[in-house]
């Protein structure tokens, strides 16, 4: 445990900052797996979930929680499987 005052706050801040960002985190993990189940599936709404998994993502970027080059490589693969699905059912 810190005994420096600097520290102390220094960790307070750092709880704060880790429970928020881990919402945000879950968020668009649960988005991207939903995603990548309903590609999967072929369900009809999948164009739906793919786009709302690329929002959860963006959102994430914007707040710093996921580096914006991690969140272009998962919105590239979820459109790339989402091409090849339609290319494929049509």
């Amino acid at each position: 445990m810190a005994n420096i005052q600097s520290q102390i706050k220094r960790n307070r801040q750092n709880e704060k900052r880790r429970l928020r960002n881990r919402n945000v985190r879950g968020a668009a993990r649960t988005a991207d797996n939903a995603a990548r189940k309903a590609i999967s599936s072929e369900t009809p709404e999948t164009k739906q979930a793919v786009m709302q998994a690329i929002s959860a993502l963006d959102k994430a970027a914007e707040k710093g929680v996921f580096h914006k080059n991690t969140v272009a490589r998962r919105k590239s693969r979820l459109m790339k499987a989402l091409a090849a699905l339609t290319k494929k059912s049509a």
